[in-house]
């Protein structure tokens, strides 16, 4: 579903956070009519590459990039790095080059179990004067230095400077995209217009570079060569989740075997599942779709946050079916707090997949609606 920050990934979030994030870029929403922005519909598939660019009708936007990474002495790290673009609803007419029409958010996050916490950082800026924008027709969003840009062979370059830590990566397809859902038509709960236009691209080789945060007190940091993979989500939408809907479970794993696994449930207040799915792509390209009643999110352990006072299952039982995934985190503390972009605080973390105790593959595990931000803002 992949969201973050609208969280996240985001109606939930995003539909609230996109007027609070607003007020904190300065931006003065309109107080006229509510603004109209464009349906998401079954009879329009996703078409690629022209829609890796942005789709600025829509209310919400987001290009998620999560993945695992080795250094060279072989150990593990992980990566988070996305881009949401919102429409405001500024009045579509207003000539100025400082209409506030679009806002460009980004997150970024490194899990590196030698600090034994998330480090993160988090960017938001109306989109403008070549210092933040996301362009059509192709993925290329920025917000100052933070990049994201797919080459014509197909490749991202992803360059982020951030607050105690750096990533600079080339994301380079081995597979072909995953159309989720029904052709990129993707359900999010039990009425047909809750949906988004939903792609992934699974099972892409990294390779780059990254600087770590330093854990014994010296200043100078030298950057990290790296390898791994990663996953892509790109997916936009004008609907918020059903009123009932208080959160999500998301998973994008990158099977060893060459599979790509895709599921998330969004819960009711009580925890019980409101709506899910997932995708099953094997390495010979057979895609296996499983509806809501295929899938399920079972917490094994909960790990409570020092910070917040949030308790996430971090690790957890997933069925697909008749197949079930155990995921067990990197590391437990893998909590982002984004209140100064999209208003939210949720759980986003590399996790290991196994299947009746044989490892299958690596990650990203996606929680959401855990945290009461309100509450945790008013301590």
């Amino acid at each position: 579903m992949r969201a973050a920050a609208l969280l996240l990934r985001s109606w939930l979030c995003i539909g609230m956070a996109a007027v609070s994030s607003s007020f904190a870029a300065g931006v003065d929403l309109p107080a006229s009519t509510p603004a109209t922005f464009a349906a998401v519909t079954p009879d329009h598939p996703v078409s690629l590459p022209l829609d890796s660019g942005a789709h600025p009708a829509f209310r919400t936007e987001w290009w998620y990039a999560t993945g695992w990474l080795n250094t060279p002495d072989n150990q593990p790290l992980g990566f988070q790095i996305t881009f949401f673009r919102s429409a405001t609803g500024h009045e579509t007419a207003d000539p100025s080059a400082f209409a506030p029409s679009q806002l460009i958010i980004a997150h970024a996050a490194l899990s590196d179990p030698a600090v034994g916490h998330l480090v993160h950082d988090q960017r938001i800026a109306r989109e403008g004067f070549g210092l933040a924008y996301a362009k059509l027709a192709n993925t290329d969003v920025k917000l100052d230095a933070w990049k994201m840009i797919r080459d014509a062979d197909g490749h991202y370059d992803i360059t982020v400077d951030a607050s105690g830590f750096s990533l600079h990566l080339a994301l380079t397809p081995t597979q072909a995209p995953l159309l989720e859902g029904e052709r990129g038509y993707s359900r999010k709960g039990p009425r047909p217009e809750q949906a988004s236009y939903y792609y992934s691209e699974p099972q892409l080789r990294v390779t780059g570079s990254v600087m770590r945060p330093a854990t014994d007190g010296r200043t100078a940091r030298r950057a990290t060569a790296v390898t791994g993979s990663a996953w892509l989500d790109h997916e936009w939408s004008s609907t918020l989740l059903d009123a009932n809907a208080v959160g999500w479970d998301w998973l994008g794993a990158n099977l060893k075997d060459g599979s790509a696994l895709m599921a998330f449930k969004v819960r009711r207040r009580d925890g019980h599942a409101l709506w899910g799915h997932a995708t099953l792509r094997r390495p010979d390209g057979q895609v296996t779709n499983f509806g809501p009643d295929q899938v399920e999110f079972t917490p094994v352990r909960v790990w409570r946050s020092p910070r917040t006072s949030a308790s996430y299952p971090v690790s957890m039982v997933v069925r697909t079916g008749a197949l079930t995934w155990q995921l067990d985190p990197l590391m437990d503390d893998q909590e982002l707090d984004s209140r100064q972009s999209t208003g939210a605080v949720y759980w986003e973390g590399a996790v290991r997949v196994s299947r009746e105790g044989a490892d299958m593959g690596r990650g990203y595990l996606e929680l959401t609606g855990y945290a009461d931000a309100l509450r945790i803002g008013q301590r």
